[in-house]
């Protein structure tokens, strides 16, 4: 449930933001599952323990900062996931139950999202966010990481673009950037607060809220929004139903900050990239020149909307850990017969 930045900040509508939103047209998405109005069993939330072996708060020093983490998987390299904006942490649930046996994937609710709690939930400045991830990394690991590997979907994208443009993470090895381009997402913001005022604002029930969310809103796989559309809802009890936990329209003032720039931004990044897209190819000017001098892989999704690694979850997690074995990352750094070689050391 976010606008997504690919789609350009549309991620949380099912409708097209502008001109240039294919991952949202007839051709590009899958249809939406068949359902039936005689039960809402089979839109039942399923728990977060059935994909991820450990819920961690992670709090960070010196603040009233606790940001809320899953883990699963004891071997590997470490896969550090970061949602978009109005999702979860657990938007990566089923991807990571598909990674675990051969990376360790770790995730993190975002402030303002899912059961992080901050002592400023409504700053989601790319430099506080920016700021988030590297306090959390280093406060799990301290100054000696395992080799990481950076995914990060639509906003988290951007995020995860800062973050290794920072170059303060030792030991990372890789960037993984999911359906978020600069140039059309910039397009579109102008059309996001029109797409956040249209989607479905109250539900009865978290079934509801689940069942609107494939039927109307931006997933097409049923159990990753049972699992995953909870956590980005809230009670509210003065109109006695849900709605969302965070307050997207209310941070209009970051949006331009979370994309503007990234393009170059990922592409001077020092590490292995691959950007993934969903439907089509639409890459602006940047990232043409980029791919064409083979700064980054791209690969194209087919048959999914902009939420890949919910979508379709296997296939996520068969690019990430090709793009772990084809770029010989290990738990420690990238492995040579011979030699453990770590970036920024």
């Amino acid at each position: 449930m976010e606008p997504a930045p690919l789609s350009s900040l549309q991620e949380e509508e099912g409708g097209p933001a502008g001109e240039d939103s294919s991952a949202f047209s007839a051709a590009a998405v899958p249809p939406r599952p068949a359902t039936h109005s005689h039960s809402l069993h089979k839109y039942a939330p399923l728990d977060w323990s059935d994909y991820f072996d450990e819920e961690r708060p992670v709090a960070i020093p010196g603040t009233d900062d606790v940001f809320n983490v899953y883990m699963a998987g004891s071997e590997g390299p470490v896969v550090f996931c970061l949602h978009g904006g109005g999702y979860s942490v657990l938007s990566f649930a089923l991807a990571a139950r598909q990674m675990k046996e051969k990376a360790r994937v770790v995730a993190m609710d975002l402030r303002g999202h899912g059961k992080s709690t901050t002592s400023n939930d409504v700053d989601l400045s790319i430099e506080t966010l920016t700021n988030d991830v590297i306090a959390v990394i280093r406060t799990m690991y301290g100054d000696s990481p395992p080799a990481i590997i950076l995914v990060g979907h639509s906003m988290g994208g951007s995020v995860a673009v800062h973050v290794a443009a920072r170059k303060e993470i030792r030991n990372l090895h890789g960037l993984v950037v999911i359906d978020v381009v600069e140039g059309t997402v910039m397009a579109s913001l102008v059309h996001m607060q029109k797409i956040l005022s249209n989607r479905e604002q109250h539900f009865p029930s978290i079934e509801k809220a689940i069942e609107w969310s494939v039927k109307g809103g931006p997933l097409r796989n049923v159990e990753s929004a049972r699992v995953s559309i909870p956590s980005t809802l809230k009670y509210d009890e003065s109109r006695e139903c849900y709605t969302y936990r965070t307050p997207l329209e209310q941070t209009e003032k970051y949006w331009k900050g979370w994309y503007e720039g990234l393009s170059d931004k990922f592409l001077s990044c020092p590490v292995q990239k691959i950007l993934l897209l969903a439907g089509t190819d639409r890459l602006d000017k940047a990232l043409t020149i980029g791919q064409m001098q083979g700064k980054f892989q791209m690969v194209v999704v087919r048959h999914t909307g902009h939420a890949i690694q919910e979508d379709v979850p296997e296939e996520f997690a068969s690019h990430i850990l090709n793009f772990i074995s084809r770029n010989k990352i290990g738990p420690n750094g990238v492995e040579i017969p011979g030699i453990v070689k770590k970036w920024g050391r």
